[in-house]
């Protein structure tokens, strides 16, 4: 790997690693106010809600701009988002904030990746910074859940700076301002992300044109015979995962008994298998043979239902992390599939915007209906149950879309299929 794509891989860390963090301190704060409890559900769409608002501008954006310098923008976004948690600001609010940091980060962050490495290597790099996300979500939870918990937030909150009174005074503020940092340190690795040979290509000033070239992008991706398997893939596992943390949070409450702060290691067990399954991909996988792990997403969406009987943490961490695991090897071929057909018919800032908007719509709405569910007294249990069956199903339907393709496009499809075999940039 270029030397590039460890600085790149280091910003990428520490940025999710606060995004996570904030996370649960956002929970605590919803439940330290006495907020109404469907708010807590409705962080994640919050967060997804730029992610689509503005999709046809971020992809443009990060073609147009230096991606080093599009991330260390976005970074400074999140911390705008960070400061209006912590003085006063609605916690959706500012989390949508932080999310508009992040929509405007991931472009750039994927579609280097295309710039810098050659097609052979996507596979691998996307294994990486998948694990390595992965693994700033497990640390970002937990640090978030001790970080609201009585003994580090005491500590915490024992610290004054001379002559001057900071004014915070709960747990989620003390934390809140530990997860600030983070995204300065993130910052300053942005700085050192390389510039790429890859031409700029300049945003058009009409509003009008950016839509349709929007639009066109999106109907080009959904038209190709890969990119509408790799998408539709990407787009189920994305919405599952963005409203995953919400189900096991509510899940360690109903079956568990657990607070946010014991909850947050559940959340941190989940990455971990999804991190292993993502690294162990990443070694084994190429991208031409992507399209062979569809079956795996029908057996996570049954897996998830078997959550509902287990009471015992002991034999519910193991079942986490095979849960995790088994989506961690499906998501980041298909992934890397993604982005080279992305790539190869729009540019990466782009298709990346593309792929996010489809993502982070599927995020939004499986986290409106996971809220009107809470909202409207629906428990932990019968979400799982749901949840799952919605995963079975559609994996079900993607695998027999593909079946199709092979059939009726046989000769489409292997002409694709051989271009990802090909080690050219």
């Amino acid at each position: 790997m270029k030397k590039g794509f460890y600085t790149i891989m280091s910003a990428q860390f520490f940025s999710s690693l606060a995004d996570n963090a904030l996370f649960v301190a956002a929970i605590e704060l919803l439940k330290s106010t006495g907020s109404p409890t469907w708010h807590i559900p409705a962080l994640s769409p919050m967060f997804a809600l730029f992610y689509v608002i503005l999709a046809p501008f971020l992809g443009a954006f990060a073609d147009a701009v230096p991606k080093g310098k599009v991330m260390f923008i976005s970074n400074g976004v999140k911390v705008v988002g960070c400061l209006m948690m912590l003085f006063g600001a609605h916690p959706l609010l500012s989390y949508a904030v932080v999310g508009l940091g992040a929509a405007a980060y991931s472009p750039a962050k994927y579609g280097i990746l295309t710039e810098l490495l050659p097609n052979s290597q996507l596979v691998k790099a996307n294994g990486w910074i998948e694990g390595l996300t992965i693994m700033s979500v497990i640390f970002g939870v937990v640090l978030g859940g001790q970080l609201v918990g009585t003994v580090v937030s005491r500590q915490l909150l024992a610290f004054d700076l001379p002559m001057f009174d900071t004014g915070i005074s709960t747990a989620p503020e003390a934390a809140i301002v530990v997860i600030g940092f983070l995204y300065v340190i993130a910052a300053l690795f942005n700085l050192r992300i390389p510039r790429t040979d890859a031409p700029l290509q300049p945003i058009a000033g009409n509003l009008a044109y950016l839509l349709r070239d929007f639009s066109s992008c999106n109907a080009r991706l959904w038209g190709d015979k890969l990119g509408q398997i790799s998408l539709s893939t990407t787009t189920l596992f994305w919405g599952i995962l963005g409203n995953l943390r919400v189900i096991v949070f509510a899940w360690a409450a109903a079956a568990l008994g657990y607070t946010v702060t014991q909850a947050s290691t559940l959340v941190g067990v989940v990455a971990i298998g999804t991190a292993m399954g993502a690294i162990f991909a990443s070694t084994r996988m190429r991208l031409d043979q992507a399209t062979k792990v569809i079956p795996l997403g029908i057996g996570m969406g049954v897996l998830m239902i078997g959550l509902n009987f287990l009471t015992n943490v002991w034999v519910a961490a193991p079942f986490l992390i095979m849960l995790g695991a088994i989506g961690g090897y499906l998501v980041v071929p298909m992934n890397a599939l993604l982005q080279h057909r992305g790539a190869n018919l729009m540019g990466a800032g782009r298709s990346i915007a593309v792929q996010n908007f489809n993502e982070q719509a599927c995020i939004l709405g499986l986290g409106a209906f996971l809220t009107g569910m809470t909202k409207f007294g629906l428990g932990a249990f019968t979400t799982i149950t749901v949840f799952g069956l919605v995963v079975a199903g559609t994996m079900y339907l993607i695998h027999r879309w593909h079946h199709s393709n092979l059939v009726k496009h046989k000769d489409e499809v292997e002409h694709l299929l051989a271009i990802a075999r090909s080690d050219k940039h």
